[in-house]
C-alpha cells in the first residue's frame, strides 16, 4: 500500500512514487480511498534492469499532440485536430502494442502573448465561445500554484492533455519531453523581446504543468549538478532531461532544447554539462542500440530562430512572429554556439563503432527521414546519422509549415544528406523495433483527406533497416 502525494491545491491531482519493485515484472495497480476502490485495477510492467538482456522492444514516438479542442473538422479555423481525432490516433498507436511511448514536446499550445492578441481580434470574438480551454486567463505577477493561475492552468491542461490521453496509456509507460509551447510561448526573438530561455513565470508554468499532468524522469545516472535535477525522498528525478533505459538493449537520451537555452559565449540549446553527459553516454556503447531524442529537430530547418542551423528562409505565411535579419543578413540573435553543439553531438553519434547513429526528433510538423553523411566540415560517412521526424498528432490544416510559415521545411544548406522519406506534411507517428540483431523503423502517416475518426486508416509509409 502506497499513500499518494497531493500535487495541487484542490485535491484533484495525486502522484504515487513506489520504490523497491522488481524489474521486468507485471504488477496490478489499484486506486483506493480508504478501503473503497475508485476504479477497476489495471496492469503495469516495470522495465528491465539496466543489466537485463531483453530480446526485443517496440517504441512509439510522436510530437505536438497539444492544441485547443475545436468542435469538429473542418472548423472555421482548423489549427488543431479535435480531441476525438487525436484519441482515435492514439488508439491506433496502442493497437501496435508498443512497450513504451515517447511524447516529444508541445503538449499544449497556449502562447500567452498570442492568446491575448487573439482575444482582442474579430476572429477571436468569433471562435472563443467554442473553446473552453481558451478562456483561461493568467496573471504573471502571481505564483502559478495556489492562486487563480492554477485554475487557469488546469483549464488548459484538462482541455489539451487530460481529454486527449484519458486513461488509455495507464498500462503503457509514456515519457514526456517538453519544448517551447510547454512554456506557454513560441520560440521568437525580436528587438522587442526574446521568449527563451523562459522568464521565471513561464518556467513556473511549465513546471506546474508537469507536476500535475506528466511525470519527471528517473535520473540515477545524470550529473547531480545538472539543471532540473531534484530529489524526492530516496529517488533522483529530472524535470527536463533523462535516459530511457531498457536493459542492455536500448538507451534513449531525451532532452528539452528550450528551458535552458543560452545566448552569448557559452551558447547552447542545452547546458554544457548536459552536452558533456550526452557525449559520454553516447560513446560508452553499453547498450545494443541508442537514440538521441531532442525536442528540437536535427536534420531539418524551417528557417525559425531557435534552430541548430543558421538557415533563414523567406516566409510568406502568418507565423506569429517573423524571423528577422541581423545587420549582416543572418538570423537575428541566432547563436553560433548552437551549431557548435550540434556538431559535437553529431560527431559523438557518428563515432560509435558498434551502433548505428540515430536521432528521433520532435517539434517539426511533418514526417520525414534523412541520412546525414556530412555536417559542415564534419565527415560522418563512416557511420551516417539517421535523422527521423517522429510525426505530429494534433496539427490541423493551417498548422503545417508551408501554410503557417509560407515555406516548407527542408534539409539545411550545411548538411550533406540524403532524403530517405521526403518531408511529408501530415499527421502520424513513428514505430521503432529493436532486437538483439537489428532495428527497424516505420513512419506511419494518416490519410490527408481524413474527416471522421471512423475512417482513419494508418498506413506504413517507410521502413529502414538500421543495422
Amino acid at each position: 500500500m502506497q499513500a499518494g502525494e497531493r500535487t495541487d491545491s484542490a485535491g484533484r491531482f495525486w502522484a504515487f512514487r513506489v520504490g523497491g519493485l522488481d524489474p521486468d515484472t507485471e504488477y496490478r495497480l489499484e486506486l483506493l480511498h480508504g478501503d473503497e476502490p475508485l476504479c477497476d485495477s489495471w496492469p503495469l510492467r516495470t522495465l528491465p534492469a539496466r543489466d537485463g538482456r531483453p530480446e526485443r522492444l517496440r517504441v512509439a514516438s510522436f510530437t505536438c499532440a497539444g492544441g485547443a479542442n475545436f468542435p469538429t473538422p473542418p472548423s472555421l479555423f482548423h489549427a488543431f485536430k479535435p480531441a476525438a481525432w487525436r484519441r482515435r490516433l492514439f488508439d491506433l498507436m496502442l493497437a501496435q502494442k508498443p512497450d513504451l511511448v515517447i511524447a516529444n514536446g508541445d503538449h499544449v499550445y497556449f502562447d500567452l502573448p498570442q492568446m491575448e492578441a487573439l482575444r482582442d481580434s474579430a476572429l477571436g470574438q468569433l471562435i472563443m465561445p467554442f473553446l473552453d480551454g481558451a478562456k483561461a486567463r493568467f496573471d504573471p505577477t502571481r505564483a502559478v500554484l495556489g492562486t487563480a493561475n492554477e485554475a487557469a492552468l488546469t483549464m488548459v491542461g484538462d482541455d489539451q492533455i487530460a481529454s486527449i490521453y484519458g486513461v488509455r496509456f495507464r498500462s503503457t509507460p509514456v515519457f514526456f519531453v517538453t519544448d517551447d509551447h510547454d512554456y506557454f510561448v513560441n520560440d521568437d526573438a525580436t528587438p522587442e523581446g526574446v521568449t527563451l530561455p523562459p522568464s521565471p513565470f513561464h518556467a513556473a508554468l511549465r513546471d506546474a504543468l508537469q507536476r500535475l499532468y506528466f511525470p519527471e524522469f528517473i535520473a540515477d545516472d545524470l550529473p547531480a549538478s545538472l539543471p532540473g535535477r531534484i530529489r524526492h525522498g530516496p529517488a533522483a528525478l529530472s524535470t527536463h532531461f533523462g535516459e530511457i533505459r531498457y536493459g542492455d538493449l536500448f538507451a534513449g537520451l531525451v532532452y528539452d532544447c528550450g528551458g535552458f537555452l543560452s545566448l552569448g559565449a557559452e551558447a547552447g540549446l542545452v547546458p554544457r554539462s548536459l552536452e558533456a553527459w550526452l557525449i559520454d553516454r553516447t560513446r560508452k556503447e553499453d547498450t545494443l542500440h541508442l537514440a538521441h531524442i531532442p525536442s528540437h529537430p536535427m536534420g531539418w530547418t524551417a528557417g525559425k530562430w531557435r534552430e541548430w542551423y543558421p538557415d533563414l528562409l523567406d516566409s510568406t505565411g502568418f507565423a506569429v512572429a517573423p524571423v528577422l535579419r541581423d545587420d549582416e543578413g543572418g538570423k537575428y540573435l541566432w547563436q553560433q554556439g548552437w551549431w557548435r553543439q550540434h556538431q559535437a553531438l553529431l560527431g559523438a553519434l557518428s563515432s560509435q563503432t558498434r551502433r548505428k547513429a540515430l536521432v528521433v526528433s520532435g517539434d517539426l510538423h511533418a514526417l520525414g527521414a534523412a541520412r546525414i553523411e556530412r555536417s559542415g566540415g564534419l565527415d560522418l560517412g563512416a557511420n551516417p546519422v539517421h535523422a527521423i521526424l517522429s510525426g505530429p498528432v494534433g496539427v490541423g490544416d493551417v498548422g503545417w509549415p508551408s501554410r503557417a510559415r509560407g515555406v516548407a521545411a527542408r534539409l539545411p544548406e550545411d548538411l550533406g544528406a540524403e532524403s530517405l522519406l521526403g518531408l511529408d506534411e501530415r499527421n502520424g507517428f513513428t514505430l521503432l523495433d529493436f532486437d538483439r540483431r537489428s532495428a527497424r523503423l516505420q513512419i506511419l502517416g494518416c490519410p490527408r483527406d481524413y474527416v471522421s475518426p471512423a475512417n482513419l486508416d494508418v498506413a506504413s509509409a517507410f521502413e529502414l533497416e538500421l543495422v
